[in-house]
């Protein structure tokens, strides 16, 4: 069988199904739900002519018959029903529900229109203080709203949230019913329950027109929220560019901020809305950026918008900006730069960036390197290192007597490698206290990334020694045989001792450390001293022979020989 004739069966299928449910509904109809569903006026009337006592009887949810004809729009029913219960037209529901209000829910103008010529209140509210008027606005319907406003509806009565007729068409971006209101009487600056005026609705909802409209009949275009946020702020966070730039037009302050200090260009970086960025940027005060505690880098870096980053770093922002005392408590980690933002998001493109154009990699408590080397991230901490970043930094509450980054990766030896290549200092490792004594027994300690997490308020933690640490460590042999390229006379301790002793393989490695060291390591070791690691990478730059840079740099497959 081809798809097509699969198709017919099922559309077949479909509106057979249609018909059952429509049947079904049908049983479930009272008789006289049924009459006023089918507009069958004769029906009605006899049943009026009986007096049937069903027509006056609530349903479950206290509608009569006058509600369903209303709602339903029958315009034949409701003459007919009014006529015979002029005091059912103002009938309330469960809910507070008139045929009035219902009919103007459902766009029933006809209805509406007669229901108001024979005595319905248009100011009658329903429970959640809706009333015709503002049902008329929230499902938009000038001409109803037209008639209820000549028929005596009060314009500025208010919902349970505090919403006039005027925020609700602002929702909807009706303009011509915003003007309508407006003549009527509607309040330009009442506030909902949430403190938001019409104006800030509008901009929420992006409607520039009537921010337009609205600003033009003495709107505040400044007015803040309880929270301080402003119209402008709102636009700005939900990516409304013709609302940003009808307010930006008017004159809205672009520096006012939220209670927290945040600014509208905060928000547009957060939200990843560029081009409104840019339209922030040359009225943003760098001076109220200041104050804030947070520049829009932080915000960049921290939700990785690498467009918007470029266009702040372009526009001038400073890279080492740092967060405010305040802000960076909220971290436990203590982060302050954007730089370790981007570091602790793995973001590499952006680390890059900010590198390139000037942030300092140590002005955090925890040293971005810390990170990229605990997470193993050879690219972001090779980048680090080749802009500078201290290889001897430590961790302020895990105090150890050797360069915190061989204690955060000791075991993966590229990453040692390239760790003691720009500077980490391999020397402490190997000065003991205890020397070739008998060693206390080994505590346990917080692992490495709790340090990093921990409280700078915390008492400080016993000095952890290299020794005690590589010996809980199965590749121990090898690292302690890289680190002794490193450095020059250096003794072992006995626990490196009983390490090394621990496997047949290792025991050559005793020897590495013994005395005296090939003249050409102690040359190398006094070169990379006396030059200083970050100008080691310049070297290529000099009438140097290659091999002989390439033996400064620590390439293994270098033979001098």
């Amino acid at each position: 069988m081809c798809i097509d004739c699969y198709m017919i069966i099922f559309l077949m299928f479909i509106d057979c199904l249609d018909d059952n449910i429509l049947d079904v509904n049908k049983l479930e109809l009272s008789p006289v739900q049924a009459v006023i569903m089918d507009g069958d006026a004769a029906a009605l009337t006899d049943l009026v002519g009986r007096r049937c006592s069903s027509l006056m009887e609530p349903n479950d949810e206290g509608w009569i018959a006058l509600h369903e004809a209303a709602y339903y729009g029958q315009l034949h029913c409701v003459p007919c029903l009014s006529s015979a219960y002029p005091d059912s037209v103002n009938s309330w529901s469960l809910m507070n529900q008139t045929a009035l209000l219902l009919a103007a829910g459902q766009g029933n103008i006809s209805c509406v229109d007669f229901l108001l010529r024979h005595g319905a209140d248009p100011n009658i509210a329903n429970k959640d203080r809706e009333t015709p008027l503002l049902t008329a606005c929230e499902k938009p319907n000038e001409a109803i709203v037209e008639l209820l406003l000549k028929f005596g509806a009060q314009v500025n009565r208010c919902s349970v949230q505090g919403e006039t007729c005027l925020h609700v068409a602002c929702r909807h971006g009706q303009l011509n019913l915003c003007r309508t209101l407006l003549e009527a009487g509607a309040e330009l600056n009442r506030k909902n329950i949430y403190g938001l005026q019409p104006i800030f609705t509008a901009a929420q909802h992006g409607h520039a027109d009537i921010i337009n409209l609205l600003a033009s009949k003495g709107a505040d275009i400044n007015g803040q929220a309880p929270d301080g946020a402003s119209p402008l702020f709102e636009a700005c966070k939900n990516g409304h560019v013709l609302a940003v730039e009808a307010l930006l037009s008017l004159k809205a302050d672009a520096n006012r901020s939220m209670k927290s200090g945040l600014l509208p260009l905060h928000a547009a970086v957060q939200n990843n809305h560029s081009r409104i960025v840019s339209l922030l940027i040359p009225l943003t005060s760098m001076v109220r950026v200041r104050r804030c505690g947070i520049s829009p880098l932080h915000v960049a870096a921290e939700h990785n918008r690498d467009d918007i980053m470029a266009l702040l770093i372009q526009s001038g922002f400073d890279v080492n900006s740092r967060l405010s005392c305040d802000r960076s408590a909220m971290f436990e980690d203590r982060r302050s730069t954007a730089l370790y933002f981007s570091v602790i998001n793995g973001n590499l493109d952006a680390a890059e960036m900010l590198l390139v154009a000037g942030a300092d990699p140590d002005l955090d408590v925890f040293n971005p390197l810390l990170i990229a080397v605990r997470l193993c991230w050879m690219e972001m901490a090779a980048l680090l290192l080749h802009y500078g970043a201290n290889a001897n930094a430590q961790i302020a509450t895990e105090p150890c007597s050797f360069p915190a980054a061989i204690l955060l990766r000791m075991e993966s030896l590229p990453m040692l490698k390239l760790l003691l290549d720009h500077g980490c200092d391999a020397a402490p490792c190997f000065d003991c206290p205890y020397g070739g004594k008998t060693h206390p027994p080994v505590t346990p300690a917080r692992r490495p990334i709790e340090e990093m997490r921990g409280s700078r308020a915390a008492p400080p933690q016993r000095c952890v020694q290299f020794c005690e640490v590589v010996s809980g460590c199965r590749g121990a042999g090898p690292i302690i045989s890289l680190l002794l390229d490193y450095v020059g006379h250096v003794r072992l301790c006995s626990r490196l001792l009983d390490v090394l002793d621990s496997r047949s393989d290792w025991k050559p490695i005793k020897l590495k450390a013994l005395p005296p060291h090939p003249l050409m390591q102690l040359c190398r070791l006094k070169i990379r001293h006396q030059v200083g690691v970050r100008k080691l990478k310049l070297l290529h730059t000099l009438p140097l022979p290659v091999t002989l840079v390439r033996f400064l740099h620590y390439d293994v497959h270098c033979s001098l020989s």
